[in-house]
């Protein structure tokens, strides 16, 4: 696939030669009798730093469609999450296993957990998605957040209304919200995480004392070119709307946008383009160096979702407990697993495709077996290979859905991984 690098750029891409207007976003007459519409991701008066709107050139009006009608939600939540009290308790679920039949994108949505609310532009859905089956003849939106798309297994191309994303395991994907697409299946199923972000787009995280280099580089991300499909068939439109899905009719593909010019645009990033930064003498710096992309709150410095990733990297600490520290912290965390086994947890348990919750001030860090190999092994240079988990990391208390604590997925054992540890031999006083 065709793509255009950078990140929150402002580009301009066609399909057909000349479909995008000189000079003027919309003049009194588009090239070849395309409709020119904006599509914006922010406010019209947005500080021009934070401002997300792009113009799409199209074959018809995105207005012509009929009355939407409520869809089947399955097992799709949104904010406020209030089936079941939040809890303090630390979680962890086992990896779901693909439903039978041919399901796909949408209705294999499965969430979890999140917090805020969809209403008031705040907080976080966190779903994952099974799917056995494309899209076919139907696409999906998102009237309530951007889509945070963290593959696990199986590539997934999704055709949006501005290009082509093809996304495989090691890859993540951002469509804004409002942006239409389909999802095609490129290995007969797949399974992944989303991060539905209702509140302040993500952004490349400020870098501070790191300087200008480090972490994720902006000419990495990349958005599609401009890719069109003229296709005359009845379609249908999902959206998610306030937290409920709805549905309507077309005539036609609505993925007919010829040109656009913007720098509101879906985009993806390869995970292993990122430049881990860590320590080179002794102890190490807080995850938060870790963090691809972040959308911040009205509170400086405290996101209102954090990406975070754990990636292959070099580990070379003099004297130092390499894995993440025994913590407590105001933030809440939800873990992802892609790929290998995360260096706190090696004692089994948390396995490709499962998750885990750890709630604003619960305690948590590494498991026994890790704990024990850390502090006995000899502190050579070591590089961790063969692994990528994540987390996104938010201010706000995550609340799981009633399916997410009925499902048999829940391990009921998870709190006995901290079960073993001796306590610590004081000297004799006096």
């Amino acid at each position: 696939m065709s793509y255009l690098s950078g990140f929150g750029n402002e580009h301009a891409t066609e399909a057909v030669k000349g479909a995008l207007p000189e000079g003027r976003n919309s003049p009194q007459r588009v090239p070849f009798g395309l409709y020119a519409e904006q599509l914006s991701g922010t406010a019209f008066t947005a500080p021009r730093r934070e401002n997300r709107r792009s113009w799409l050139y199209r074959m018809r009006p995105s207005a012509g469609h009929t009355p939407f009608v409520p869809y089947a939600q399955g097992l799709l939540r949104s904010g406020p999450f209030n089936e079941v009290d939040a809890s303090p308790n630390r979680l962890r679920w086992d990896p779901p296993k693909l439903p039978a039949g041919g399901v796909d994108f949408v209705d294999g949505l499965v969430t979890y957990a999140g917090n805020g609310d969809a209403a008031s532009g705040t907080g976080v859905g966190i779903h994952m998605y099974l799917a056995t089956r494309s899209m076919v003849d139907r696409v999906f939106y998102d009237a309530d957040g951007e889509l945070l798309i963290v593959p696990q297994s199986g590539r997934v191309r999704f055709f949006t209304e501005m290009g082509v994303l093809d996304l495989a395991p090691g890859d993540v994907g951002v469509i804004p919200r409002g942006v239409r697409f389909r999802a095609e299946l490129l290995d007969g199923s797949a399974i992944g995480y989303i991060c539905e972000n209702y509140g302040a787009v993500f952004r490349l995280p400020e870098l501070g004392p790191i300087g200008a280099n480090g972490l994720a580089n902006v000419r990495d991300f990349l958005t599609p070119v401009a890719a069109f499909e003229d296709v005359d068939r009845e379609t249908e439109i999902i959206q998610k709307f306030q937290g409920k899905l709805w549905s309507c009719k077309l005539d036609h593909s609505p993925l007919d946008v010829v040109a656009w010019h913007g720098n509101y645009a879906p985009y993806k990033y390869d995970l292993a383009r990122f430049n881990t930064i860590n320590t080179v003498s002794f102890d190490h710096p807080d995850p938060s160096i870790f963090t691809v992309l972040t959308s911040p709150s009205d509170t400086p410095g405290t996101a209102n979702c954090d990406f975070v990733i754990f990636p292959p990297r070099w580990m070379v600490a003099e004297n130092t407990f390499r894995p993440p520290w025994f913590h407590r912290n105001v933030m809440s965390e939800f873990m992802g697993l892609v790929t290998g086994a995360y260096d706190a947890k090696e004692g089994g348990g948390f396995a490709p495709g499962g998750g885990s919750l750890h709630n604003c001030m619960s305690a948590h860090g590494p498991d026994k077996a890790s704990y024990q190999k850390a502090v006995e092994v000899p502190l050579a240079p070591h590089k961790i290979e063969n692994t990528l988990a994540f987390m996104f990391e938010t201010r706000a208390v995550i609340r799981p859905t009633r399916y997410a604590m009925e499902t048999s997925l829940l391990q009921s054992d998870y709190d006995a991984c901290w079960s073993q540890f001796e306590k610590a031999k004081l000297p004799k006083q006096g």
